[in-house]
């Protein structure tokens, strides 16, 4: 992304301004900012113009109290300090009112503060990013970006998986399922501090089944903006969440099936509020399933850790495809035919289309690598098959490198 540059007007200037001279203004800033990210002209909405007009109203350099600091090169250094943190913050507000840009990119650049150390985002924050080996064989999730109804169902060798979205909600997408990525991290890290605890000699308990995150630690930890309508969306997705259920039935030669069913959470409650009436705290009660699979004190857990970069990927296919890899090829390899991924996938596109789209992802990976694995397509009986490699780490530093100089 390119720089910024803009000199922000005074707050005392701004609020001299007319109505339509804010907006006019804020628009402006939007355009530059968009432009500046080689992105298209967006029209900010009359409640998106509002939200930033309270919040450009509200910042002021008064506080700094300049005119009585004696040393200019002082005077000019704060002045320039709070101008970086101005500009930083406008530009994360803007983000924050603009939706994500529909184009072909594979992953979006990550919030503009995403890099700021939060003393008020506990630990789950910084907890490494966890996932349910058991549901990684497959999308527990609908890759359309759109509503979608129904019940997906995988018919692998050794269990049967379905996947029912409720009738109110539908199924749950792949970036509903960031909350429950953000739920199974938390635990886990509360089971590594257990376990360090008990290594110390201390006295210490299990945890217990319930998450208390705000809205904030949740949007943080999935690296997402913190506008409103960020707030909005992650309502509806603990709405869908609760109403898409697993069904998984395990079967072995010589033995009787053993089937059960249970939620991607049990249920949530919203604390608290803010004061437009956006969800603040909440509850989210941890499916018993979820809860066996990671504390297991005396075994391992059944979880593996992907990278952080993975809530940066823009498409649906893309996380499916990734936490395959990272289950199947782990520090490895693995492949697949392309029209198994499609199976596997529960996509409702005919497989033409859904091939079409692997071998575009495979093409842009060129120049936007997908996490930790390199994908590559060669031919196959029926499909092509997609070979996915884990990248080494000597790669991934000079791969790196070359984004951070082309930067």
């Amino acid at each position: 992304m390119k720089s910024l540059k803009t000199e922000f007007l005074p707050r005392s200037a701004f609020s001299a301004l007319s109505l339509h001279g804010k907006n006019t203004y804020l628009q402006e800033l939007a355009d530059t900012y968009l432009s500046a990210k080689g992105q298209d002209p967006y029209i900010l909405s009359k409640e998106a113009l509002s939200r930033l007009r309270r919040f450009y109203s509200r910042r002021s350099f008064a506080d700094l109290k300049l005119e009585g600091i004696k040393d200019p090169a002082l005077a000019r250094s704060l002045y320039g300090l709070a101008g970086a943190v101005h500009k930083g913050t406008i530009e994360k507000f803007i983000e924050s009112e603009i939706p994500p840009r529909a184009n072909t990119a594979l992953t979006r650049p990550p919030p503009l503060d995403d890099d700021q150390l939060m003393f008020f985002v506990p630990q789950l924050h910084d907890a490494p990013l966890k996932d349910d080996v058991n549901l990684m064989d497959v999308a527990p999730f609908s890759l359309s970006k759109t509503r979608r109804d129904g019940v997906l169902r995988y018919e692998l060798k050794d269990c049967i998986i379905t996947v029912a979205g409720g009738v109110e909600h539908g199924l749950a997408s792949a970036y509903d399922y960031d909350i429950f990525l953000n739920m199974v991290s938390f635990l886990a890290e509360e089971m590594r501090l257990y376990h360090k605890r008990k290594r110390k000699g201390l006295n210490t308990s299990l945890p217990g089944r319930v998450f208390r995150p705000t809205a904030s630690q949740i949007l943080k930890f999935c690296r997402r903006g913190n506008g409103g309508k960020q707030y909005v969306e992650l309502e509806n997705a603990l709405d869908r969440l609760q109403d898409t259920r697993i069904k998984i039935t395990n079967f072995r030669e010589n033995a009787r099936r053993a089937t059960e069913t249970f939620p991607l959470i049990d249920r949530y409650r919203v604390l608290t509020r803010t004061t437009s009436d956006k969800i603040d705290h909440v509850e989210i009660h941890i499916p018993e399933w979820v809860y066996n699979g990671v504390v297991k004190p005396s075994g391992p857990a059944s979880i593996l850790t992907l990278n952080p970069d993975y809530f940066l990927l823009t498409k649906p296919t893309a996380r499916f495809i990734y936490r395959l890899a990272r289950k199947a090829a782990g520090q490895d390899e693995a492949h697949y035919s392309v029209r198994d991924l499609h199976y596997r996938s529960g996509s409702a596109v005919p497989f033409g289309k859904f091939n079409r789209s692997i071998e575009r992802l495979v093409q842009s990976t060129s120049e936007e690598p997908l996490p930790d694995y390199d994908l590559e397509l060669i031919p196959g009986r029926g499909s092509q098959v997609l070979w996915m490699k884990r990248r080494s780490e000597a790669t991934a530093v000079i791969q790196d490198g070359c984004r951070e100089t082309l930067d």
